[in-house]
């Protein structure tokens, strides 16, 4: 495979709620459902702060993407020895960068393709995962590090959690199967948290 090829690092899931999940060999991924056996799975809203907003909203958050990349830059900041599955994540990637990409872009992992709906947005639980952690994956518009999360309005910050998508067709994904990029018919629009 060549080196610069965007790539899958890590798979991870976890049949609970919790922060960090769990790597694990391979992950199936279900178009319209998200990932056999992750407790984020589901055609309607899964994430535990979900519903308060109602249950009947479709869950745009069925996979979380994040790039590898960002480690490096924790680990520069001080923050050592992250590794799949930490962040939440269900998909590390290398060689590519998630949060440029477009809302509708479609991401062929090897196979399984999903459709990216929108960027994560950091909770207070990163902090409590590694304190401190908050200020490498938000800050504001102007570069410094911002360290609390922030409601999902507000559009002067910068997210860098990875970012969330759909299953539109399922397969299963495992690490090293090359990515293939899509981008959706221009003009394009942004991503926003989800």
């Amino acid at each position: 495979m060549n080196p610069r090829q965007p790539r899958v690092v890590a798979v991870s899931r976890d049949e609970q709620n919790r922060f960090s999940k769990i790597p694990v060999a391979s992950i199936t991924l279900v178009a319209g459902h998200g990932i056999e056996g992750d407790a984020h799975a589901g055609e309607m809203v899964r994430h535990r702060y979900g519903p308060h907003r109602g249950k009947t909203l479709p869950n745009l958050r069925q996979v979380h993407l994040l790039a590898s990349e960002l480690f490096d830059e924790a680990a520069a900041a001080g923050f050592d020895g992250l590794g799949p599955g930490d962040l939440g994540e269900n998909v590390l990637t290398a060689g590519i960068d998630l949060l440029t990409l477009p809302e509708g872009t479609l991401l062929d992992l090897g196979g399984p393709v999903v459709r990216l709906t929108g960027l994560r947005n950091p909770c207070v639980k990163i902090n409590r995962f590694r304190a401190g952690l908050m200020k490498v994956v938000l800050s504001k518009a102007d570069g410094t590090p911002a360290e609390k999360p922030v409601p999902l309005s507000r559009s002067t910050v910068v997210r860098r959690a990875g970012v969330m998508s759909v299953v539109v067709a399922g397969g299963d994904v495992v690490p090293r199967a090359p990515i293939t990029v899509t981008l959706p018919a221009a003009p394009h629009a942004s991503l926003v948290p989800v």
